[in-house]
């Protein structure tokens, strides 16, 4: 492993985060908060990004495959452990797990809260905590390969090991190059939903936090009460633009360069747009008694089914309260999520097609043993290895999931249905989930070892757990 190239970038990752913590400083001088919190992670993440870029002076500028893995991994570990530090220093949560739960949410676009009355924050810090959802959303390292002077860009090894989906390819020969343009469509898709909300009358402060918590398919919101307290066209903006978000972003690149035909064909696209219309209508018909008219069954419908589909984590109601169908078909969409190459996180939509299809092939086999069956996918041909690698992320996924319920259970008081929701929430990146950590409450009850159990859950399924069990093997750190 290139250790002194991995560490030098980890450095100017950390040096990307101090320029980062410079918005919500402009916000603290505007509105005349304390600063000191806010300078003192901007110093530490300075000092630290530019003592690894000092010690770490590789000859060897290629990041390797395995180099890839572990930049990542250790790049969202130290960002949310110097992130959570305004929280803490300001007092606003005072406690140090407690912080960096919260941070690691942000990052990770969970949405998790452990803040009981968001309301009395400071607007500079919640500010901090919305915009790291933006932020993560399109991934830590692929907003510094766009920004940072010196990043390589001999290597789409980063970019595979953050981005979310079974395969992850270059839009254009230079990685850093691919990482401006899909910065440049998230950029421009942000700045329309805050046009468009600050159309409906919502205030700019409120209007730039959702859409970063949008954008990012986050979910932190700076209201008790989340969205429901905004006018119907508000919730339909945002669940619009959830669902615009939820989309591999590289269908939009498609639709910039006029390969109309190419979007049109795309299988997951369909899958995902299908599933998310047959979700709303069951639902809309299920919970119809609920409300003075189908308008607004729907809306609510239409709301919650894109915000946990996208694993955003915005709510308009309490759905804990919505019959069991309903919370059956929510549950189900939390495992499932976005598309890939997306904000979202979930298992993503296709690898459930790829599965479906490598099902179906296997069942043809059975059937006409001498016949040749091939899956197609997005109009190819899909290779044995690439089922094979979505069959055992599905296995690795799984496995996960069931020790991290497990762990949970340890804490006899939480019901199974407030420990698998919550193990749900945080592995998919979604963060409401059912029971006591329902849209209506948060996750403040857990112990400090469940916290962190929970945090760790987070990382693991933004990162699609390869990363951060590559860089916890200790055969990972050897030179070979």
């Amino acid at each position: 492993m290139n250790h002194k190239m991995v560490f030098s970038t980890v450095g100017k990752v950390l040096l990307s985060e101090a320029a980062m913590l410079c918005l919500p400083l402009g916000v603290a001088l505007y509105r005349s908060e304390p600063t000191t919190p806010i300078v003192v992670a901007l110093a530490v993440a300075l000092a630290l990004g530019w003592a690894l870029n000092r010690v770490f002076r590789p000859r060897d500028h290629t990041i390797y495959a395995k180099d890839g893995f572990v930049i990542v991994a250790l790049s969202w570990l130290l960002l949310s452990a110097v992130g959570a530090l305004p929280f803490v220093i300001s007092g606003e949560i005072p406690r140090y797990v407690d912080a960096f739960f919260e941070t690691v949410s942000g990052f990770t676009t969970t949405g998790a809260s452990i803040v009981p009355n968001v309301e009395v924050m400071s607007r500079s810090l919640l500010f901090w905590r919305s915009f790291t959802h933006w932020v993560g959303g399109m991934g830590i390292l692929v907003f510094a390969m766009a920004i940072v002077p010196g990043m390589s860009d001999r290597s789409i090894h980063i970019m595979r090991a953050e981005m979310p989906g079974p395969v992850v390819g270059k839009l254009v020969p230079r990685a850093k190059d691919t990482a401006r343009i899909l910065y440049r469509i998230y950029i421009a898709m942000t700045v329309l939903e805050i046009i468009l909300l600050l159309a409906g009358g919502m205030p700019l402060f409120d209007s730039v936090v959702h859409s970063f918590g949008t954008a990012g398919t986050g979910g932190f919101g700076i209201k008790s009460d989340s969205i429901a307290s905004y006018s119907p066209y508000l919730q339909w903006i945002i669940t619009v633009f959830m669902l615009l978000f939820g989309v591999n972003f590289n269908l939009y690149f498609l639709l910039l360069i006029r390969r109309f035909r190419s979007v049109a064909k795309s299988t997951e696209l369909w899958a995902y747009l299908a599933l998310f219309a047959v979700s709303v209508m069951l639902i809309s018909t299920n919970i119809l008694h609920m409300y003075d008219s189908f308008a607004e069954a729907l809306r609510h419908a239409a709301f919650q089914v894109s915000s946990i589909m996208t694993t955003t984590g915005f709510s308009t109601f309490d759905f804990d309260s919505w019959p069991l169908f309903s919370k059956a078909i929510l549950l189900g969409l939390m495992f499932i999520g976005a598309c890939a190459g997306s904000t979202g996180g979930g298992i993503k939509v296709s690898r459930v097609v790829l599965l479906l299809k490598s099902a179906k092939r296997e069942l043809m086999r059975l059937v006409h043993p001498r016949s040749v069956t091939r899956a197609h996918f997005e109009g190819k041909t899909v290779d044995i290895s690439t089922l094979h690698s979505v069959s055992t992320y599905l296995i690795v996924y799984v496995a996960c999931f069931s020790l991290i319920v497990l762990f949970l259970c340890l804490e006899p008081e939480f019901n199974f249905l407030s420990n698998f929701s919550a193990a749900a929430a945080c592995f998919n990146n979604i963060g409401p989930g059912l029971s006591i950590v329902g849209p209506a409450r948060n996750y403040a009850l857990y112990s400090d070892g469940s916290k962190l159990l929970l945090s760790f859950a987070m990382l693991l399924g933004r990162l699609e757990i390869f990363p951060l069990l590559i860089t916890l093997t200790p055969a990972t750190w050897t030179k070979r």
